[in-house]
Parts: C-alpha cells; structure tokens; sequence
C-alpha cells in the first residue's frame, strides 16, 4: 500500500462576506481534492486542544498521529531537531523570529521576509553581541530562527509556566503587552531589548531602509521548549515515510520521527513556492517509500497578510500542481489512499491560527464513498465524521475503514 498525505496549511477558514458567504476553500476551484472527497470520504478534525497554543507546532504533531498532550514540549524543540542541534537534558530551545516592530507596534513578524543570508549575518552579530556559551544564536530559514539555551548540568529558569506570545499573533498590534512572563522571562525581556541596539545600525539594516525595505529592529522570543521523546513512526504505524517541506518545524517532526526530508529546490514556505515542483518531487518519492507527505506553507502565509486573493491562489495551485499529480501517480502503484487536510484554521478575519476543527478528504482502497459534494469545511461539517482527538486521525487513514 502506498499513502500520500498533502497538508495545506491554514486553509481552513470562515465565510467570507467578500465570497458570497463561501470560504476561500469553498470558493476555490479544486477538481482534484473534490473528486476525492467524493470518491472517498470527509469529515473534521481538531488537532488542537484548548489547553494548548493553536499553532502549527501542535497541529502538526497531531495530524501525523502524536497525541500533543503527551509529546508536545514547544515549537522550538521541534525546529532544533531540523537543524540537527541535540538537546541535552537541560538545555531549551527557544524560537527566535527577527521582526519589525515601530512604535511598539508588531509591523512585520517576518522582517519583510527577510532573505537568509541577511538574516545569518544579523544572528552572527547578535552570538558576538549577546550570545555566550550558554547562550547560542542559530540562524535558520529567512525570519525563523532559534536560541539555545545550554544549561549544563543546572535545571533552566524556564518551565511549562513561561508564558509568551507568537509574533504572528501580533500583527499591527501592540507589543507592549506581550512579552514574555513567569519563570526565566526577565532573561527572554532583557535579550529582545538588548537586540534592539546590536540591531539597529547594522549594515544588513541600513542596506534595507536604503532599498526601501522594512529594516529587523529586534528579535522576537517564543515557542521555547525542552528536548522532545518521540517513537519513531515507523516503529509506532509501521509505515516508512519521507517529508517534503521548506518549513523547519516540518523538518524537525519528520527528523524526530525518522523521516528523510526531501529538499525541493523552489521550495520557499511562502506564496511564491514551486508548487509544480514539490508535487514532481512527491510524485518521484513515492518509488522509494510508503508514505510521501507534503506540506505547503503558502494558505496560511496568505491569511497571515488578510488576503483572500493569495490564498484562493495557493488553494488552486495546490490542487492543480501538488493533489493532482500526486493522486495520478499513486494510482499506478496499485493499492493506495490518500488524505488531504489542514492542520488548523488560520481565518482572514484575524490573520492567524485559531482552535477549531478542520477538514479532511481520505480515498483510496478500502475506503468506501460517502456522499460529500466536495472537499470545504461546509460538506465535512455535514459528514458526521468527526474526530475530537485529531491524532487519532492517522490510525483511521493508515489502517482504518469506514465507519
């Protein structure tokens, strides 16, 4: 049996008044996920619960099967893991996004999406500025990177009690408010106004005001954690897959559960991505292993920046260039199903994450059809089929039949 998961991040969302009462996955035009949901099945999943933050970190590990009430430390961990940076036990990762931020108020959680070679050469000044051997500057992907924490053999200041906030969930908003609280959140406050100096005059800076770009005035810390214990998902499904993503806290759930990642050149995490690319790539993989999951970031960068028109756009390429030719192909290997599904919404109204559930569309062998009119959050609100414990989700499309 062969299994493809495609996972359009944040497409899920709320009628748009703009759309005649549809959402942006309603009103796209989407033959391939449609045929699938009609072929097979739909239904809804929550795969964030209340009590956890309702990011793509938790959402994530839900969807590929890991209940996040047992396994999720943070967001960070999981993009350490991406880069390869082993955790001892008391060590903590910390997410560190370079951001604009004017007035006090969040303009840019990306940095105007900051190119990574700039952003390398900011967090080399910021290791030689504030950093030391106990803490450690790593430069990741463009605006996502990441602070280390090294505790040695003395437990960190940090624990689940820290409180901070997503820059995300910041935009356009004041920031005066949201800076980190609880245990170890006057090291985090006084390091993010302590970047806002080494920041300021830096030649990557004055390069970009003068090109008329937005300058990154700080670093933004959040997502910390301590070193995840996840089974591998060979060991705990049986299955063996691989992971296509630009995204490292994809990346770094796919390293933690013995994935090979698979580096799609084009491949952004943004709205300009290859897509045609990414479902070639998924397409060719699906020689070598079990399982091919792809991820696309562009939905929910689109709702991040309140545009409907971007992530219709990012719906349909998805389905055209990435659904499409990865249900093609799977076909030729004889027995197969495939699963396509959002990890969270990411609604327009508010350009970021929320908690609620989200649609899923599975077919293939063994899956008998049901009666959806196609794949949107309407047709699986109408299913019955719904999973409280989104996790839960992966048994029922790796080994699952109808209800």
């Amino acid at each position: 049996m062969k299994y493809a998961i495609i996972i359009p991040d944040g497409c899920a969302d709320e009628p748009q008044e703009a759309l005649g009462g549809k959402t942006p996955l309603e009103a796209a035009r989407t033959p391939a996920m449609d045929a699938i949901a009609r072929q097979g099945v739909v239904g809804l999943a929550n795969h964030v619960p209340e009590t956890l933050p309702a990011g793509s970190d938790v959402a994530n590990l839900s969807l590929l099967g890991y209940d996040p009430q047992t396994y999720y430390t943070g967001r960070a961990p999981l993009e350490a893991a991406a880069q390869g940076i082993e955790l001892g036990p008391h060590d903590w990762a910390i997410r560190c996004n370079l951001v604009t931020i004017i007035d006090q108020v969040m303009r840019d959680f990306t940095a105007g999406h900051i190119s990574t070679e700039e952003a390398r050469q900011l967090m080399a000044a910021l290791q030689e500025k504030l950093g030391s051997e106990q803490l450690q500057f790593y430069a990741g992907v463009s605006y996502r990177n990441l602070l280390i924490y090294r505790g040695g053999n003395q437990p960190a200041p940090f624990s689940r009690d820290t409180f901070t906030v997503p820059p995300h969930d910041l935009t356009d908003q004041s920031v005066l408010d949201a800076y980190p609280r609880g245990p170890g959140s006057d090291l985090l406050a006084r390091l993010m106004a302590e970047s806002e100096v080494v920041l300021a005059d830096h030649p990557v800076n004055q390069a970009r005001k003068k090109a008329g770009k937005l300058p990154a005035t700080n670093i933004w810390l959040w997502g910390l954690g301590g070193a995840p214990q996840l089974p591998r998902f060979e060991e705990r499904y049986g299955v063996k897959g691989a992971m296509i993503t630009a995204v490292d806290l994809l990346r770094g759930l796919a390293a933690l559960f013995g994935w090979p990642r698979i580096d799609v050149p084009g491949a952004t995490g943004y709205i300009d991505t290859d897509y045609a690319a990414k479902g070639r790539y998924a397409v060719a993989a699906l020689a070598d292993y079990d399982l091919v999951c792809v991820h696309i970031e562009a939905p929910d960068e689109a709702s991040h920046e309140g545009s409907i028109e971007e992530k219709i756009r990012a719906i349909e390429n998805i389905d055209e260039k990435i659904v499409g030719p990865v249900w093609e192909a799977l076909r030729l290997h004889g027995e197969y199903r495939i699963m396509v599904s959002p990890d969270h919404p990411t609604p327009i109204r508010i350009k970021t994450h929320s908690h609620g559930c989200v649609p899923f569309a599975i077919a293939g062998t063994g899956i008998k059809p049901g009666n959806a009119s196609g794949y949107h959050e309407k047709a699986a609100a109408q299913s019955g089929l719904i999973f409280e414990e989104g996790w839960r989700v992966m048994g029922y499309f790796l080994h699952g039949q109808n209800h």
